[in-house]
């Protein structure tokens, strides 16, 4: 199934090279990051990689949808916590990812937390992109 916007109302751009020992940045500048593989692979760890990236933009864009279907049903997510966990490693002749979500959310007990965590896997872009391709876990705590 593809998910695909009635209508694209931002497009992200960025410039790439070197791949996982290299440089990436924004076209308006406010990305700008030297890319090295992590220690764990064998690359120096003195930069950001792909795998740190795709955590920060889930996870931010996980909350976004967590907090939308929180206030549906009456809860106040804005203190909540991600803590998002994305591994890297071999599959077949190339490298796939998981996804670990674990959100932590105030005012709420493990089963209400629990159920918008996955509320919120239903709706978030990111989500939907992974679906079927990479294996994702969301597990929700109340605080």
């Amino acid at each position: 199934m593809t998910n695909t916007p009635e209508k694209i109302v931002y497009t992200a751009r960025a410039t790439v090279h070197g791949g996982r020992e290299g440089h990436a940045k924004s076209d308006d500048g406010v990305l700008d990051l030297t890319l090295t593989a992590p220690r764990e692979t064998g690359g120096p760890g003195t930069g950001t990689n792909p795998e740190q990236l795709f955590a920060v933009g889930y996870g931010a864009c996980f909350q976004g949808a967590l907090a939308m279907v929180a206030k549906q049903h009456g809860v106040d997510a804005r203190d909540s916590v991600l803590e998002i966990a994305v591994g890297f490693g071999p599959e077949g002749d190339s490298f796939a990812i998981t996804a670990d979500i674990t959100a932590t959310i105030p005012g709420v007990d493990d089963a209400k937390a629990q159920e918008l965590v996955e509320a919120a896997h239903q709706v978030c872009p990111y989500s939907k992109a992974t679906r079927g391709n990479v294996p994702v876990t969301v597990t929700g705590k109340g605080a």
